[in-house]
């Protein structure tokens, strides 16, 4: 049920224009979807709550511009006309030391910012002498009092340089008190410009010559040392016949390289011969079937010789025996053969084997003899890359110093030329007409201006007043649906006011309390609810004047009320009805007293009241307490309707232990007194105690701008109808 509530409370603290006895102010009704929006009439109200704020900035600054269109000197302007040539006239086909050439915009500009420069302001300044200087400081002296004044300064002040959009011209416009010396000072500014950038040429130019002489000194010296340099190291390398020598090395290389495969080739000849001769020697085989053994001639001799002893031996087998002298002198003959042979082979070995260590020296030589050609060949060639290069800067510095020299003649030759970059178009002329000041111009815009800078502030003012004010504040920002507007109260002591709906001292705002209590009773949750708490944000929002005032008007209605001062801090109900504070909610709670001792019956017709019992120590552990819950359990039976008067939301946390207690609670808001962001903090803390919240009350309406936020509800017309009724009510008490 509790969550039922709160969010039909919760809805309605989101709603606009119901549930709520008809309150909305004017401008911030409810648009198609529900929500609230400013619209053309809120901002009028701004501007007519804050009138004075646009009427007297629109005063001070039309004002303003009047006493400084009025107070300032006739100033008169003269233009000159210059064309900016795209490029230097061509007298000459040579290269000049300063291109003047206008190829884009930025060297347009490069020139415009020339004729703005420092530079020409300090010639023209240096150019006003005698009489012109004095026509023309003459209006400064007299505005300075006496103190020193600068022409430049004045000169750069009062100079104007207007390109002209699309074209190479320039205006140049010059303004002073006295028109002569404005059209003057204008011609001057042309005339300097246009010798500036001739000067510049041939300042240049002449310090080109300079420049390119030195270069070329320095140059020659370059090259003579090259020379010198190249010279030297010819003679320490014998390189006077280069060519030559080159020639007689690399035919020498060819030789030797011819001379190298034909050794290698002998090399290996050898070598194969004596490898098959050692085979044949190591292996035990028969060295004379090599064909180079057996072609020597001696060799095979032996061997035939050898072949026909064996068959005569063998012959002579058959017919003598081994003893025979015939036999014995065959077989000394054989072995004297073999032996003659066995020595001429290892002879021809000998010989095989000298020629391969003869043909392995001879290759090695020749392979020495050409490693020492090709470092010899080598060398020279470093030599020749070394010489080339030398003799290849030599060459090119000779180039760079005629170059030079060339450069420099040209240079002498264009540093003479006299052209210009510019011409006059038209001269200043002096003028009639002063262009300042504009007196229609500054009229208009100190009344443009006045207006603007009126509403500005006027908004500038709204904006920074954060303060609630409005039922869109209220309804919009704060989030609570506002129930009951209390118009302000004039003076009248506090408990004449706590009282006011039964003393009917001011009939407006017993109205505005009957129309709160129509519109707690319209609402389902709130016509049966028994227990509600009053609270603000902060001290002094009339929180304990709304408790008082509704709780009379419930009781005057018939229903059995009481109030309960739950303000232990600073209690304040007792003296809206100077009653003493003996007993009350303390000693209940604490059972120093009982309920029906504590309260106070017959404060009013059907209307009773439970005072603090004075100030609490502890105040929150009285109102966590048992004897606190126990104390609104029987004031439910008692009485038909209970409201507790709690401290602000935004000093003390008291109103939210009470909250689980009740069955709604209303939220005081003063009019022009708390900030936004408070109030809006403070409702948050009410709507999230799962409690419904009935709404809120502004409290202290101004009347004087009632009008602005709440004209349907307090009208001059509604005031006559209150005065007429209580002459009315008063005939008929009388």
């Amino acid at each position: 049920m509790e969550q039922d509530s709160k969010a039909k409370g919760g809805q309605q603290g989101y709603s606009y224009g119901g549930g709520y006895a008809g309150y909305s102010a004017i401008g911030y009704g409810p648009d198609e979807g529900g929500a609230a929006h400013k619209r053309l009439q809120d901002y009028l109200l701004v501007l007519r709550e804050r009138i004075w704020y646009v009427v007297v900035v629109f005063l001070i600054v039309f004002s303003s511009s009047l006493v400084y269109t009025f107070s300032q000197t006739n100033l008169y302007e003269s233009t000159a006309t210059v064309q900016v040539f795209r490029r230097d006239p061509t007298i000459m086909q040579v290269q000049a030391v300063r291109e003047n050439e206008i190829r884009s915009a930025e060297d347009l500009n490069t020139q415009i910012k020339i004729l703005e420069s420092a530079s020409i302001i300090e010639k023209v300044a240096a150019r006003l002498t005698g009489e012109d200087l004095k026509r023309f400081l003459a209006p400064y002296e007299k505005e300075s009092g006496g103190e020193p004044v600068s022409v430049a300064a004045i000169l750069g002040s009062n100079r104007k340089i207007v390109p002209q959009r699309l074209t190479l011209i320039i205006l140049v416009q010059f303004r002073h008190p006295d028109k002569v010396v404005a059209a003057k000072v204008a011609n001057l500014f042309v005339d300097e410009f246009i010798g500036y950038n001739a000067r510049l040429r041939i300042d240049e130019s002449m310090k080109a010559v300079e420049d390119l002489n030195i270069r070329v000194e320095q140059q020659r010296k370059k090259v003579d040392e090259l020379a010198i340099g190249l010279q030297l190291y010819r003679e320490k390398n014998n390189l006077v016949s280069l060519d030559q020598r080159k020639d007689i090395v690399t035919e020498k290389l060819k030789a030797l390289n011819s001379y190298v495969t034909q050794t290698t080739s002998r090399l290996k000849d050898a070598e194969v011969r004596w490898a098959q001769v050692q085979e044949r020697l190591a292996s035990g085989g028969d060295v004379t079937e090599l064909p180079f053994i057996a072609s020597q001639s001696l060799i095979a001799q032996l061997t035939q010789q050898l072949s026909s002893q064996k068959i005569a031996l063998a012959q002579m087998t058959e017919r003598y025996k081994s003893k025979h002298p015939k036999m014995i002198e065959a077989q000394n003959s054989l072995a004297q053969t073999q032996r003659e042979l066995d020595r001429a082979i290892q002879s021809a070995s000998a010989i095989i084997e000298s020629e391969y260590q003869t043909a392995l020296r001879n290759d090695r030589e020749a392979r020495a003899q050409l490693t020492a050609q090709e470092a010899e060949s080598l060398s020279i060639d470093r030599y020749a890359v070394e010489y080339e290069n030398m003799s290849r800067d030599l060459r090119i510095n000779e180039q760079i110093l005629q170059n030079l020299i060339a450069r420099t003649r040209e240079t002498s030759m264009t540093s003479t030329l006299e052209t210009q970059s510019a011409r006059v178009v038209d001269r200043a002329r002096p003028t009639n007409r002063p262009v300042s000041p504009k007196v229609a111009l500054n009229l208009g815009l100190g009344l443009v201006g006045g207006l603007a800078l009126g509403l500005g502030f006027a908004f500038f003012v709204a904006f920074i007043d954060d303060r609630v004010k409005s039922s869109f504040d209220i309804e919009s920002v704060i989030g609570l649906p506002l129930i009951g507007i209390i118009p302000q109260i004039k003076r009248m002591e506090q408990p004449d006011k706590a009282q006011i709906v039964a003393n009917n001292a001011d009939r407006q705002v017993a109205e505005a309390f009957l129309t709160l209590h129509s519109s707690l009773r319209l609402k389902d949750d709130s016509k049966n609810a028994k227990c509600i708490l009053t609270t603000s944000t902060i001290p002094g929002e009339g929180k304990s004047f709304t408790t008082t005032n509704l709780a009379l008007t419930f009781a005057a209605h018939g229903e059995r009320v009481i109030i309960v001062d739950c303000d232990l801090r600073k209690p304040n109900v007792h003296k809206s009805f100077r009653l003493e504070n003996v007993k009350g909610v303390i000693d209940v709670c604490t059972k120093a007293a009982t309920l029906d001792d504590a309260v106070i019956r017959g404060v009013h017709p059907n209307l009773d009241l439970l005072t603090t019992g004075g100030r609490a120590k502890n105040p929150t552990q009285i109102l966590n307490s048992k004897g606190f819950e126990t104390m609104v359990l029987e004031l439910r039976k008692r009485y038909d309707r209970i409201f507790f008067d709690t401290p602000p939301l935004a000093a003390v946390s008291d109103a939210l232990i009470i909250m689980p207690l009740v069955d709604g609670s209303v939220f005081t808001i003063f009019f022009n007194k708390v900030r936004r962001r408070a109030a809006q903090f403070s409702a948050k803390k009410l709507l999230e105690a799962n409690v419904p919240c009935f709404g809120a009350v502004l409290n202290g309406l101004n009347l004087a701008v009632s009008g602005y936020y709440y004209a349907q509800y307090y009208d001059k017309s509604y005031k006559d109808y209150y005065v007429v009724a209580a002459k009315e009510d008063d005939s008929v008490e009388r």
